[in-house]
């Protein structure tokens, strides 16, 4: 179901200095935890629509920002049985520097110990849709946050809740964004299909989702992935989800 967030700017954060960085699906963009995990299929070929979500005016003091639950059928995209990411890859490479690791742990609010273990809990999939986080790159010994636009095609590992919670090309950290005046600074090339006003905010779904629909955008067909089946082992086909019309704004 769609949503509509009304972020704040809390004063004196970052983002009041409205700067956005936008990310191409494979580029591994500044500050990078650890070299690219995503698999080299990660960026998909053209595919059908994804889930629209609705609109609104931003309000003063607050930029709108269209939703999706994390939950919705055919959000994310990917390959049956082929995982977007190496999420074994990103431990060993986490596990052989503490103080990276250390630093990913404490942008995800979780224990450096039980990095393997919540790495291991995530899902490998692909965005379908451009998307805003807060990203963390790696500097000075520390996770250092800025406000993001994923294209859409990047692999992402996501909770069980269906939010993005680590890039693959570059192993950051991802948290949800911050919101940003009404015209940011832009870094970076826009692609060409690119457009402020059709990029969303992923919601965490009000419940844990165990089974999450995704669009195989290869064979135009739809299968299901258990949460945490970090390799596509337990891939399943299903039919074509019903998706709810777009609400015109």
């Amino acid at each position: 179901m769609a949503l509509v967030v009304v972020l704040t700017r809390p004063g004196g954060s970052p983002s009041a200095r409205g700067e956005v960085f936008l990310q191409p699906a494979a580029a591994t963009g500044p500050d990078p935890f650890t070299e690219s995990t995503a698999a080299r299929e990660a960026v998909p070929p053209p595919q059908s629509p994804a889930p629209s979500p609705q609109g609104a005016t931003p309000g003063t003091g607050a930029t709108a920002t269209r939703s999706i639950s994390g939950a919705a059928p055919g959000l994310y995209g990917g390959t049956r049985s082929v995982t977007s990411c190496d999420v074994d890859r990103q431990i060993r490479a986490l596990s052989a520097e503490p103080a990276k690791n250390g630093a990913f742990a404490s942008a995800l609010g979780i224990r450096p110990q039980s990095v393997p273990a919540y790495l291991r809990s995530l899902t490998p999939v692909q965005l379908r849709t451009d998307t805003r986080v807060t990203n963390h790159g790696y500097r000075d010994g520390k996770a250092t946050g800025y406000q993001a636009v994923l294209q859409a095609g990047t692999a992402v590992l996501i909770d069980d809740r269906g939010v993005p919670r680590v890039r693959c090309a570059c192993g950051n950290p991802l948290g949800p964004p911050v919101a940003l005046p009404a015209d940011p600074k832009r870094h970076g090339r826009p692609w060409s299909s690119y457009q402020p006003s059709e990029v969303v905010v992923i919601a965490p779904s009000e419940t844990v989702v165990h089974k999450f629909v995704i669009y195989d955008p290869h064979d135009r067909r739809w299968f299901e992935r258990d949460r945490g089946d970090h390799r596509g082992e337990h891939d399943k086909p299903v039919p074509p989800p019903v998706l709810p019309p777009a609400t015109a704004t």
